[in-house]
């Protein structure tokens, strides 16, 4: 029959494929049966396994593409709280520790009373929980019982204590506070004070890595300080084993002070040096590292600085000058550092000098002997300009705008030029007019602000 053939092959045709859904139903069979069921029936019937559900959402009209939206378990309008165990968080509901993992909820009821008769028991510790004692040290329990006196009294708990007081961290910041405080006043005693009290023997080498290791950032006046604090240590508290010790940790680590100071094998070796000039470090050292770490050149630097000439003079003036010399070696510096600066008038290279004397004290002394040397410079009886005076009076003009050398400082050395210049009259009969035109452009310049004391 080709009628039929047709029907069936255009059939097949739209069961395969029929991208327009035409002839499709729009709810399934068992929709339509709910559909049909009388208006006082409810789809439990049909579903009687099922809960009702009368939410708005559950609600579909013919024709609405609204969707049906299932809700948690964990709504709290569904169940009337909230239980976030439910609720699986990042990586799936892994790494939540819902309950001790360790045993620690066991371990109360597992252990009960000790037993006198164990070979572990001591009468003294066990008998009275409150005479346990806490310490930083590994070796304290060996010495409580090998019958050594206690290091130190804890006053806030009653206790002694056996081994050292502090931890090595706790320790390592004190010591760094102690030192940081030492480049300001300079009191070494303070510092040995400190230490005494602390009480942290097994520790004492870390004092000397720590004190070099804070000298390396800073100027040549507080590297001084550093090689004057180590003099002062030795042979109390520390000893000539915790030197050695301190300086054998020192040079193990040199390679990671070497990352932020490029020198610092260079200055390490002279603060080596210096230490066996101040008798601080014996020079077997040297040989004995140079034994046991050949090649080492932290070692054949000092080496080298021992070999020299006159090798205790140099070493003794290893940093340089403004490193806290005497007042008399500083003067010669500043004598020094003004007669150069008339030769060039390079003002940023005078400041720089200024600066690295670190003694901002003592710049009166600064403008006393600067003015007094202009004054030479130009000349007994003042008949010719006063260009050294000039350049003077632009050198404190240049330091005082740069905040290097205050203004106060300028007005005392003026004064104490006021007070001398009868003397300075011998030698420069000029001396009083020249210092009151000194006075005339400083005020000026504007870098003296404060009367000086009358002529």
């Amino acid at each position: 029959n080709p009628y039929f053939r047709l029907q069936f092959v255009n059939s097949s045709q739209g069961r395969v494929h029929n991208p327009t859904g035409q002839g499709v139903a729009a709810f399934s069979a068992k929709k339509k049966e709910i559909n049909k069921l009388p208006s006082g029936s409810s789809s439990a019937q049909v579903h009687p396994g099922k809960p009702t559900n009368d939410h708005a959402t559950g609600k579909i009209e013919e024709g609405s593409s609204r969707r049906n939206i299932t809700r948690k378990k964990t709504d709290p309008a569904a169940t009337g709280q909230y239980d976030s165990r439910n609720k699986k968080q990042g990586g799936a509901g892994k790494g939540k520790w819902l309950d001790p993992m360790d045993g620690s909820d066991h371990i109360a009821a597992a252990i009960g009373p000790l037993d006198p008769n164990d070979p572990l028991y001591v009468a003294e510790e066990d008998a009275d929980p409150s005479s346990y004692i806490l310490s930083s040290s590994e070796g304290a329990d060996e010495l409580r019982h090998s019958g050594a006196s206690p290091s130190a009294y804890d006053a806030s708990n009653d206790k002694a204590v056996y081994g050292p007081m502090l931890t090595l961290s706790e320790f390592k910041i004190r010591v760094s506070d102690a030192v940081r405080e030492y480049f300001d006043s300079s009191d070494a005693d303070e510092v040995v004070r400190c230490i005494d009290e602390m009480k942290c023997r097994d520790y004492h080498a870390e004092v000397v890595k720590r004190a070099i290791s804070l000298g390396l950032d800073e100027g040549p006046r507080e590297r001084e300080l550093v090689s004057r604090l180590l003099a002062c240590l030795h042979p109390n508290p520390l000893t000539d084993e915790e030197m050695e010790m301190g300086f054998e940790v020192l040079l193990d680590s040199i390679d990671d002070l070497v990352i932020d100071i490029p020198d610092a094998k260079a200055m390490v070796g002279s603060f080596v040096a210096r230490a066996v000039v101040d008798e601080v470090l014996a020079p077997a050292f040297l040989s004995n590292r140079n034994n046991t770490h050949p090649g080492d050149c932290v070692v054949e630097k000092a080496v080298s600085l021992l070999s020299r000439e006159h090798c205790t003079a140099r070493l003794e003036k290893v940093w340089g000058p403004g490193d806290g010399r005497p007042v008399a070696e500083l003067k010669q510096t500043m004598d020094q550092l003004l007669k150069e600066y008339l030769l060039s008038r390079e003002l940023d290279e005078a400041a720089s000098c200024v600066r690295e004397l670190k003694a901002s004290h003592f710049h009166h002394e600064l403008v006393k002997r600067g003015v007094k040397i202009a004054m030479e410079e130009d000349g007994r009886d003042h008949a010719s300009e006063s260009s050294s005076l000039d350049a003077m009076a632009a050198l404190f003009k240049f330091l005082v705008n740069n905040s290097i050398v205050s203004d106060y400082q300028v007005a005392k050395g003026v004064s104490r030029l006021e007070k001398i210049l009868d003397d300075l009259k011998l030698d420069v009969p000029a001396a009083p007019k020249m210092l009151d035109e000194f006075e005339g452009m400083a005020r000026d310049g504007g870098f003296l602000h404060i009367a000086t004391s009358g002529k």
